[in-house]
Formats: C-alpha cells, structure tokens, sequence
C-alpha cells in the first residue's frame, strides 16, 4: 500500500506544511497541488465544497506527491467512511468534545475488529494499492479538532482513545467556546494562546500528533517551534484574495477594506 507520507514526516520529527481547499474546481487544487505543499485538505465543512467536487479534486491532488486530506462536515459515519472510500488518506472531524465523539470518530474509520467502517474502497483501492484493506487502519490520518469548551475540559480522554493520531486546533471555535473573538494568530496575552498551549503540552504528554490553523506563515513558523506538527497556512482563497490585493494596491494605492481574519 502507498505509505502516508506526512505520518511518516510527522513520526520522523519533521514538520508538514499543509495547504486548505475551500474553492470547489479542480483548476485551482492543481495549481495548489504544484506549490509545494506536504498535504492539502479539502474542507467540506467552511468550505464551498461537497463530495461531488471532493471526488475530482482528489483525483487532482493524486497527480502529484501531495497526499490528499479532508475536513468533514460533521462527526458523521457516512461522510467520513465515503471520502475515506474516495481516496482521502486522512480526516480532520470538527466538533469532537468527548471520548464517545473521539470513538466514534476513529471507529468510522477503521475496519472491524477495530471500528466499523463499512468495506467498499472503490477509489481508494486504486490510489492506496491492492492490499489497501490490510494496512489502511495503519495509514489513514486521522485528526479530531478541538475547538469546544467541553473538549477543554476532557483533554487527556479525547487525547487516549485508541487510534486516534492526534489533534487539529481550530483557533476561531476556541476562541468562540471561551469567550474571546474568533480569528487566528492569537496574540500571547490572549486566553486562546494559554489555551492553544495548553492543547498541546496534554498532545504531547498522550504522544499524539498536534496541528493548528494558522493565518500567516509566521505565525506557522512560531507554532511549529513550540512543538506542533502539522501547520495549516490560510487556504486557497485567502490566498487568491491576498495576492489580488497586493497587485491593485501597488497600482491604486492602500485599500481601506479589512481582511478577515478567519477562514
């Protein structure tokens, strides 16, 4: 079966630059694809994407050595076992507050004895390889987003479930589920940097894998020196946006127009 690369980066120490897919064409998630990313996850939830448009755009990922990742809608058995089933190498779950949400979560992607995904790779034979049933469980990523005020508290049961790679921080829900604004880029005197920090000394202690959401590559460098993972810079539309900006406001001057500081 094809090994996933950015679990090996990961289990080696080294760091995985991951890119984010909200723009549903495959025209834009291959010029994603050519730039160098480690990963690049397609987001279903925030995103404009559906499972429609998530099939092709893995199909787009495969031509390259990109492995190809997903952010599911919900903690939803179906949706994680079908983009599984499209290829997907991994699933980053929303909204995982509890050790049942974690079971739940990593169950739906393993196959019995140790979960309950359902056989039927149709796509992911031909990407993963003949023997894809046999090392899948192994191979699959699989990353629960802690972004809730119940999961704050429930750190180290989420954290020790069985299967579970690691953890995803989504810096906007944080900062919502304890009272600050939502963005990225926490600044250190906020209660989301304590709390971001926090996550990840208990990611560390229960041996798993930490990623965090980030609004600009320095901040990514930042995080990645702290100790995390897996670092998601923007996504493809920010990216657009920024760069057309850059180009008019060079010719027309600043522009007053904020730019938001989410997703």
């Amino acid at each position: 079966m094809r090994i996933n690369k950015i679990k090996k980066m990961m289990k080696e120490g080294k760091p995985v630059v991951n890119g984010w897919l909200q723009i549903p064409s495959t025209v834009s998630t291959e010029a994603m694809a050519h730039q160098g990313w480690d990963s690049l996850t397609i987001d279903m939830q925030h995103g404009l994407v559906d499972y429609s448009n998530a099939l092709p755009m893995l199909q787009t990922i495969s031509s390259t050595d990109v492995t190809p990742l997903a952010r599911v809608n919900w903690n939803e058995p179906g949706q994680i076992m079908k983009i599984l089933d499209a290829g997907s190498y991994g699933v980053i779950c929303p909204m995982v507050s509890n050790k049942k949400d974690a079971e739940n979560f990593v169950q739906a992607c393993m196959y019995p004895p140790n979960g309950y995904r359902s056989f039927g790779p149709v796509r992911g034979l031909i990407y993963g390889g003949s023997d894809y049933a046999k090392h899948a469980d192994n191979e699959m990523l699989k990353l629960a987003m802690i972004e809730t005020k119940e999961s704050l508290e429930k750190l180290d049961e989420i954290m020790s479930v069985k299967g579970l790679d690691g953890i995803y921080i989504g810096p906007a829900d944080l900062s919502l589920s304890i009272g600050e604004q939502p963005g990225f880029d926490k600044p250190e005197n906020s209660k989301a940097y304590s709390e971001i920090l926090r996550i990840l000394e208990h990611a560390k202690k229960n041996n798993i894998f930490a990623g965090i959401h980030n609004g600009t590559p320095e901040y990514a460098n930042k995080m990645i020196e702290k100790g995390f993972n897996f670092v998601t810079v923007g996504s493809d539309q920010r990216s657009i946006g920024a760069g057309a900006k850059n180009i008019v406001e060079k010719i027309k001057g600043s522009s007053n127009k904020e730019e938001s500081k989410t997703y």
